[in-house]
């Protein structure tokens, strides 16, 4: 195998797993609600607004 083969291949494995750690599983992404209604960390959904 020559240098070039075992680098190629070495980079070829490690891409995604370098593009997996870089992902934020842990991040929360911002949600809106419609008029009238709030999120509710509860049932993770929208609820209508009362009062």
């Amino acid at each position: 195998m020559t240098i070039k083969t075992l680098l190629a291949a070495t980079a070829l494995t490690l891409t995604p797993l370098l593009a997996h750690a870089e992902c934020g599983h842990d991040r929360q992404a911002a949600m809106s609600c419609a008029d009238g209604t709030t999120y509710s960390e509860d049932s993770k959904t929208c609820v209508p607004v009362s009062g």
